[in-house]
């Protein structure tokens, strides 16, 4: 039992060395705006400390008192840069001015029959009065100079701390009451409930502060989390629309294979096993595929998964274009180069950015005339959509994923994207598609032919 009331003991004085005995704290806060607004709380707090400690209240009848009042001034600017230790000094000061700072508290009296004429006639002349003497540190000054360093404390060490200082403050004070009675009088009472209440908003503010900057914390990491989701989703929907053409293009192979034998007259054993396992690997291949796109997909509202009708290609454009000009828009198409057949994941990619661009214009720059220029190289597609200022403010928007979705399509193929105001009011999107290699047509396909 002994042993641990001894180890209870030792670690209480183990946290308080720790709490009350160290020079880390929080740096002050300031305030948020230009530079010099954010310095403001410093300057405000050595104001404080010259005005009371250059300017103590009462009339001193020991020289001590100023000294005592300009020392713990330098305390409390001290507290802005080790609390803790600027604590010890305000409370060295408060125990040495409550033994040796003494002074008078006037008042001035203006009743006329508590003033004296100083001739007949003469006019009254308020007489200035002094009480008994008290002693610096339970005077106005003295109580606020120290309050202040609580408060700077309580700013930047944790709560425990803070409310540590403040019971060795209050031991001080009865520690006077007790031991100085003659110096003292009453007049402690009136400090302990400012210094409680210094620590109490220094408390109050650190935990404000605290709180809101977990809050922005968290709100970063919301927003983060947020896009990072957003492209997550991105790459699944490209990836679904993809999938149609990896798999057009396995169940080509596979019957290739299964056919290129029958247009060989007899063919040799070697060549049929090579034939069969190409196949093999893409009947494999094409299964696979079809796993992974059962767990990308997801049931609609109408019970079909979406993507199971073909996935357009730049041949559909005429149809988005008359559906955009028959929603009142006005469009410009412009088209530079011999236009020719893509890669189909150019096709797609590229059908997707201009419809993505051209519902962009529409939602956010209504009434707005909109030009759609497309340009075919002989190495890659050139896509630019720009509309005008907008005719009419646009509705409120909550936002989409158009640029991301858009970026990713175009970073897939190797190409890039660019999106920005332009100098007129309007909005330009530019994207520029390595054109890949087009797909071979294909005997009865005429939508390849």
């Amino acid at each position: 039992m002994r042993r641990k009331q001894e180890a209870g003991r030792r670690g209480l004085l183990a946290a308080l060395r720790a709490d009350l005995w160290s020079t880390a704290a929080d740096p002050l806060p300031r305030m948020r705006g230009p530079r010099p607004l954010a310095r403001l709380p410093h300057v405000l707090v050595v104001l404080y400390a010259l005005v009371l400690g250059l300017f103590p209240d009462g009339a001193g009848i020991d020289p001590t008192v100023p000294l005592l009042a300009t020392a713990q001034a330098a305390a409390l600017v001290a507290a802005m840069f080790r609390p803790l230790p600027a604590f010890w000094a305000s409370l060295a000061v408060v125990l040495a001015g409550a033994r040796a700072g003494m002074t008078y508290l006037p008042q001035t009296l203006t009743f006329p029959w508590m003033v004296e004429r100083e001739a007949p006639g003469a006019p009254l002349m308020p007489r200035i009065l002094y009480a008994d003497p008290v002693a610096f540190p339970w005077t106005g000054s003295g109580i606020f100079l120290h309050a202040g360093v609580l408060f700077l404390l309580a700013l930047r060490v944790r709560p425990r701390a803070a409310a540590e200082t403040l019971a060795v403050s209050v031991l001080a004070a009865a520690a006077c009451v007790v031991f100085l009675p003659e110096q003292t009088g009453g007049t402690p009472v009136v400090a302990v409930p400012v210094y409680a209440l210094a620590v109490a908003s220094g408390t109050m503010v650190r935990m404000l502060r605290t709180t809101r900057t977990r809050l922005e914390a968290q709100e970063e990491l919301t927003a983060e989390e947020r896009a990072h989701r957003t492209l997550l989703q991105e790459r699944s929907r490209i990836a679904r629309e993809l999938h149609d053409v990896v798999a057009h293009h396995m169940s080509v192979i596979s019957i290739q294979a299964q056919v290129a034998p029958h247009l060989v007259h007899d063919p040799p054993d070697e060549l049929r096993e090579n034939l069969a396992g190409i196949r093999g690997n893409a009947v494999e291949a094409l299964t696979e595929l079809r796993r992974i796109l059962g767990v990308l997909r997801t049931e609609d509202t109408a019970g079909h998964a979406p993507g199971q009708a073909p996935q357009p290609t730049l041949d559909r454009l005429g149809e988005l274009l008359a559906n955009v000009r028959g929603a009142g828009v006005t469009l410009t198409v412009e088209i530079a180069g011999e236009r020719r057949p893509l890669a189909p994941g150019v096709e797609l990619s590229a059908f997707r950015i201009v419809q993505e661009a051209l519902s962009n214009a529409m939602r956010h720059a209504p009434g707005a005339a909109v030009t759609l220029r497309l340009g075919y190289r002989p190495d890659a597609l050139t896509i630019r959509v720009v509309n005008a200022a907008p005719a009419k403010p646009a509705p409120p928007s909550d936002g989409g994923h158009g640029l991301p979705g858009m970026r990713e399509r175009a970073a897939m193929l190797g190409g890039d994207l660019a999106a920005g105001p332009t100098p007129d009011g309007g909005y330009e999107v530019s994207a520029y598609l390595p054109a890949g290699t087009p797909a071979a047509p294909e005997k009865g396909d005429e939508t390849l032919s």
